[in-house]
């Protein structure tokens, strides 16, 4: 059984994807948590009502549109975090990086309540001043450490390997069921998903890209690097079900490839740095950008190398701008076998030319791995490196911006230059900066490369969400872009645009007190529905409390309100935790056996399964091939330990922190604000630095938070800039709304566009779903139009390759948002018994590690060994009864019920043995492919080459084509003269005997 049902994603202008797959026994699977850039929490309600139902989840992508929501639903949504997750080690890394710089950079991301909920949880007090902009009051985001505790309670996987996942505890059992992770090609780590789950067998390839690029391998439909391409892969062929984006069905491939797509480009940042214009490439922040980084470094490498070259690069100057930047790109230097072979190829490359700087290399990215001392020297540096340095990460020319002032200082310089920024949607991030700062010059240059629905394709209810790459797209479209090769201008005459800016502010008065009596009642909810569980409100509960002492009113008036109000509240949180604190015996009753003084125990009252027997989990040690983790901040010497204020900074990461209700002592709260004060940029592991750009919104602490520090280096004519001290910039802590602002944008620069999204297009989609030939086809992922538009064709596609199958027919589905489909697929069979004679007959034969045997036996009906055995002990215990009471000697009883007959294979009689010997064949079992024919047939002396496709030609008389799965065809010349025909006889047999070699021969009968 196989029911699917999009929650987000499907036939709609969304790119976020959330798919939940139910399959028999009530098992449930959750394929990404995506999200998009409106971050709306209404869209998370169909993901919210699941959860309690979810066994496992699964993540493809290390995007926003796959994981953009999983921090929100692990400190928000109950139950959620305890759900196994897995996922590829590099989705895990980047997209820790991704959700840490997306909080980082907009307000909108920690979501706004509605204001029905806070009507609902003010029970207490009206809420008529809160009108308008008061009811944009935002939920408390994950914090950096949150956020990277999410991701390492992640499962890593490895492609091509069959895993066997944990259910979750409120989960049925998973019955055998098996997830193998395979190369997608569209992100690094990106994931092809395998479903084995009894009969079913579910392939779900949601964004995936055959082609391969300059960092990335293509998709591993055809076996990757090193397979012969010719079909695709045993274990992705002919699944019971294909999950499949839709998404470009309708985009025709660049001509020229990837090839042609990189000059394009580099001939577009050529021409407009050339004119002393600022070109503005957005991008996301740990994905495609990998791509754009590598390309551009590497061309001004090129350039800057070749003393005769004119290039305008050599005078332009290369920005990469985002908050998590470098911790991305440290993560990218670790993960270079999870790259295309070319990546590993430069790097062993390099190795061998600068044995030195190599190793120097692969000691900073040790350090990089265990949190030391080189991970804070090389993010000072913005993830540059020595100028000898080459590597393909180890970045020599593209400079790292992580603030906003930087950003602000590189736009203030004159020149060309090129600003790589995060986002590539245009609604957050510095991308969204630079735009404001670089619209209204016309030698200025935006290449977008990604592709935006059109406007005119939203509905009228959704025409005000219309972001501003949407509009640059349609402009870009409007104005000759159906080539992609042109540059667009916007009419001579410049177009003004109004976007909405988001602004935090904090809380104060009435609203502080709403917020803090909704924070109450959800904290309520999660202790109900987690008992003997830590909650994820309760830091944010400590933040209201320290907000709302540091906000309080001056006058003494304000004063008297604020603690009546809070009087009021406290009064009505006792009430409703009456029943779990209790403020005597009497009122505690039975639970007294769990809540009493001095007592430690488990409520185990409605928990099933593990649970119930072992209530207390503990904290799974993380290690890697190696043994544990090694954690450098606990051998250090006294001297170097991170001292504040007297205070061991190391104490500070296992501390817990204080919940609401706790008291804490004054010296505790004055450290924690002298800390704050002048917080360090790698936390707790990392020691005091002096005259050196500290970065408030990115510490790390030691729990494994993996934030790079500052990078303060620009290219500008004057280095000493490198050093300058900037303050941090001011950030607001604690409860908080959003305040939105319209600002008029004067637009007048040039707009390109090049697909740098690598995904695939409709030349691979229409030869590879043949290819694979799936029972039912699922499409998700696209355009309304292009999906249906799809549909038929895969419909068309579907029928001609089975058509030479009689009957058979493939469903092709379409759902919608919340629409569930079922693609099961109806199975016959059937459970035949052996008998124990038959058994003790048989020879097992070993191919490839499975044991294979013909069967010859006759068919019949017998009753079970379990029912002939409860038949005679019923029978012996009825004959003892009658004969207890009636004092007979023998009486016999007949059976009540009849037994069960179960199809049994026995051994066929002697009678019948002689006609059917003759029936029974040997059968040769495998599959021999050509590669492995050639080499055998080398090592035995013949000369083998191919010819054409998929032909081998051996010794130049004897062809060897393959025509299907298990099918192989040996041909070769009728008649030749002398010695030659000698010659094509002993090859001719050669070859036979060689495939025959590599194929096992299971004896009949």
């Amino acid at each position: 059984m196989l029911n699917f049902t999009p929650l987000l994603g499907a036939q709609s202008d969304s790119a976020a994807s959330q798919s939940l797959l139910e399959l028999d026994g009530g098992v449930k699977i959750l394929v990404d948590a995506g999200w998009d850039e409106s971050f709306d929490v209404e869209k998370l309600r169909g993901l919210e009502r699941q959860v309690p139902t979810i066994s496992i989840i699964l993540l493809t992508h290390a995007t926003s549109a796959h994981i953009g929501a999983f921090a929100h639903c692990c400190k928000h949504i109950p139950l959620f975090s305890r759900i196994p997750v897995y996922a590829t080690i590099p989705v895990i890394s980047l997209g820790r990086t991704l959700l840490q710089d997306i909080y980082a950079s907009t307000p909108l991301a920690s979501t706004l309540i509605p204001l029905s909920s806070l009507s609902e949880a003010s029970y207490s007090y009206s809420l008529s001043g809160i009108t308008g902009e008061s009811s944009n009051i935002l939920l408390q985001p994950p914090t950096p450490e949150e956020i990277a505790d999410c991701f390492s309670r992640i499962h890593p996987l490895k492609y091509s390997q069959p895993h066997q996942p944990l259910p979750s505890p409120f989960s049925p059992p998973l019955n055998g069921l098996t997830i193998t992770a395979y190369n997608a090609g569209h992100t690094l780590g990106g994931t092809i998903w395998h479903i084995q789950h009894g009969l079913e067998s579910i392939v779900y390839a949601v964004d995936w890209n055959q082609l391969r690029e300059n960092v990335l391998a293509g998709a591993a439909w055809l076996g990757g690097a090193g397979a012969d391409g010719s079909e695709v892969i045993e274990q992705l062929r002919k699944p019971t079900a294909l999950i499949c984006s839709s998404k470009g069905a309708e985009r025709l491939a660049l001509p020229g490839g990837r090839k042609k797509r990189d000059e394009l480009l580099l001939e577009m940042v050529r021409e407009a740095v050339a004119k002393g214009g600022t070109v503005l490439i957005p991008t996301d922040t740990s994905a495609r950008v990998l791509e754009l980084a590598y390309l551009l470094e590497h061309a001004w490498r090129n350039d800057c190398s070749d003393n005769a070259s004119t290039s305008p690069l050599k005078d332009a100057r290369l920005y990469l701008a985002s908050m998590n930047v470098g911790a991305t790109m440290r993560y990218a230097r670790s993960m270079l076998e999870w790259m295309d072979e070319g990546i590993v190829r430069e790097f062993e490359a390099e190795g061998t030319r600068n044995p030195a700087q190599s190793a120097q290399n692969h000691k900073r990215t040790v350090s990089h791995q265990l949190g030391g001392r080189g991970a804070a020297d090389s993010d000072r540096r913005g993830g540059q490196t020595s100028k000898g340095a080459s590597g393909p990460f180890e970045f020599k020319h593209l400079k790292l911006l992580e603030r906003k002032t930087q950003v602000n200082r590189i736009l203030g310089n004159t020149g060309g230059q090129v600003i790589l920024a995060s986002d590539s949607s245009l609604e957050w991030g510095f991308s969204r900066e630079v735009l404001r700062q670089i619209a209204s010059k016309p030698e200025n240059l935006i290449i977008l490369t990604e592709r935006f629905p059109s406007t005119k394709s939203f509905e009228e209810d959704h025409a005000k969400s219309t972001g501003l790459g949407n509009m640059l797209w349609d402009w870009w479209e409007s104005t000759g872009g159906g080539d992609d090769t042109a540059i667009s201008g916007l009419d001579a005459q410049p177009k003004e645009v109004r976007i909405e800016n988001a602004d935090r502010e904090p809380l104060q008065g009435t609203e502080l007190m709403a917020y803090q009596q909704y924070l109450a009642t959800q904290r309520q909810l999660q202790n109900t529905m987690q008992p003997n569980q830590a909650t994820a409100l309760e830091t944010s509960a400590d933040a209201v409390d320290d907000a709302s002492s540091s906000s309080s009113s001056s006058t003494e008036d304000e004063d008297d309100e604020q603690q009546g109000r809070a009087l009021n509240i406290s009064a009505t949180l006792a009430h409703s935790n009456r029943k779990q604190l209790g403020s005597s015996t009497e009122d505690i009753g039975v639970n007294i056996l769990l809540r009493g003084k001095n007592t430690y125990d488990y409520d185990v009252r409605g928990k099933k399964g593990r649970e119930k027997m072992f209530p207390y989990v503990a904290k799974r040690r993380r290690g890697d091939d190696f043994g544990d983790l090694i954690r450098p901040e606990e051998y250090l010497r006294a001297e170097e330990r991170d001292d504040v204020d007297g205070h061991d900074m190391r104490e500070s990461g296992g501390r817990r922190e204080s919940t609401l209700g706790q008291k804490r002592k004054w010296d505790d709260i004055g450290l924690e604000a002298g800390a704050k004060g002048r917080r360090m940029s790698n936390g707790a592991n990392k020691r005091r630095q002096t005259g050196r750009n500290f970065n408030r919104t990115n510490p790390q602490g030691s729990n494994g938070v993996d934030h790079a520090e500052t990078n303060g280096s620009i290219n500008n004519a004057d280095e000493s800039e490198e050093s300058d001290y900037e303050p941090d910039e001011p950030t607001i802590e604690g409860p908080s709304k959003v305040i939105f602002s319209t600002a008029t944008l004067h637009l007048n620069l040039r707009i390109a566009f090049v697909d740098f999204s690598g995904l695939h297009d409709k030349r691979f989609l229409e030869m590879l779903i043949p290819q694979i030939q799936p029972r039912k086809l699922i499409l998700v992922a696209g355009m309304k139009n292009e999906t249906l538009s799809f549909a038929d064709t895969c419909r068309e596609l579907l029928a001609a390759k089975s058509a030479s199958a009689e009957g058979s027919t493939i469903s092709v589905f379409t759902p919608a948002v919340g629409e569930s489909v079922d693609a099961s697929v109806d199975t016959n069979a059937w459970i035949v018994k052996l008998s124990e004679s038959l058994m003790k007959r048989l020879h097992w034969q070993n191919v490839r590690g499975l044991g294979v045997v013909t069967v010859t036996g006759q068919l019949g009906a017998t009753a079970s060994h379990e029912d002939r055995t409860e038949m005679h002990e019923g029978a012996k215990k009825k004959q003892k009864l009658v004969k207890g009471e009636n004092e007979l000697s023998e009486l016999p009883m007949p059976s009540a019920q009849a037994p069960k007959l179960a199809p049994t294979l026995d051994v066929i009689p002697a009678s019948m043995a002689a006609a059917t010997r003759s029936v029974s064949q040997p059968l040769h079992v495998g599959d021999l492919r050509l590669a492995d024919l050639r080499k055998i047939l080398a090592t035995a002396g013949h000369h083998a080459e191919f010819r054409g496709e998929g032909i081998l030609l051996i010794d130049g008389i004897v062809a060897v084509r393959k025509t299907g799965t298990g099918r192989i065809e040996v041909e070769s010349s009728v008649s030749m003269p002398g010695s030659r025909s000698s010659r094509l006889e002993s090859t001719f047999y050669a070859v036979k005997r060689k495939i025959y070699e590599g194929l096992a021969i299971v004896a009949g009968g």
